[in-house]
């Protein structure tokens, strides 16, 4: 009976793996066919990149809007002493800020690193397995990266005045500020996400969806919110928005963008902010 039952179980994840696979399969055939001249536009990254931060961020303003008549809202806010959420005005003038160096400065760069990269597009899409280790492989090489990167820009003092001091204007951040920051801090985090794509080598499929979950972890950690469906509630790994609020208060500790491991094993590791 035992036997039965393991024997049915297999087969239902080997139907499970097929019709994932058929999905990719199907996904990745429609983007050859049909977006290829898209994917290869000089000026897709930049575009994407900064539509799908603000489109990641569209949720947060809506806390923050609600947040001055729902108690709800406002028990989920890390710094709930440090004052009220971000007026509208803030979220405007951080808005035009972020296009204003995309339009002058990353929009320029990026397609300058289009016009150089060789773009290939495989025929077949990439496993369910593949795609889960590449975009694992890539959010942990790049935690590590970004990690000596933050660490030298803090330690550093030049770096700090000339890169990285823009970004840290923002005591209690807020989502929309996740690219607020100098245009050389901007191409240094872009130069860190594509030499991790090259380094792993991803499937062109893997390098999108780990561009669109990069974007969104960077929006959730600084979105001042302790959600209750957050995503370090979910993974223990994660340090999620209050590990990193608490290096904008404290200026100094939890230095990689996501995980916490790095942070303890240098002890650099800094307790969040208080719920």
């Amino acid at each position: 009976m035992w036997e039965d039952v393991g024997d049915r179980g297999d087969e239902v994840t080997d139907r499970m793996n097929a019709t994932a696979a058929l999905v990719l399969q199907g996904l990745w055939e429609y983007v050859r066919a049909g977006q290829r001249d898209i994917l290869l536009s000089l000026y897709l990254p930049a575009s994407c990149a900064f539509l799908t931060h603000v489109l990641f961020c569209a949720p947060f303003l809506a806390l923050d809007a609600l947040g001055s008549v729902c108690q709800r809202v406002r028990s989920w806010r890390i710094a709930s002493g440090s004052g009220p959420p971000p007026s509208l005005w803030q979220w405007f003038d951080c808005f035009w800020r972020v296009l204003y160096k995309y339009v002058t400065i990353v929009l320029p760069a990026t397609a300058l690193v289009q016009s150089l990269r060789s773009c290939k597009f495989p025929e077949l899409a990439p496993t369910c397995w593949q795609l889960f280790v590449e975009i694992v492989a890539c959010f942990l090489l790049f935690d590590m990266l970004y990690f000596m990167w933050h660490y030298a820009m803090h330690r550093v003092p030049w770096l700090y005045r000339s890169i990285h001091q823009m970004h840290h204007q923002h005591r209690v951040p807020f989502a929309l500020a996740a690219q607020d920051s100098s245009p050389a801090e901007l191409l240094s985090l872009l130069l860190l996400a594509l030499s991790t794509i090259w380094v792993v080598g991803c499937h062109p499929l893997s390098e999108v969806i780990f561009h669109l979950l990069n974007s969104w972890l960077a929006v959730e950690d600084h979105c001042g919110y302790n959600l209750p469906w957050a995503l370090h509630r979910l993974l223990p790994c994660l340090g999620g928005a209050p590990f990193h609020q608490a290096h904008h208060s404290l200026q100094s500790g939890n230095y990689a963008p996501y995980f916490t491991h790095w942070d303890q094993l240098f002890g650099t590791y800094r307790t969040p902010v208080p719920h």
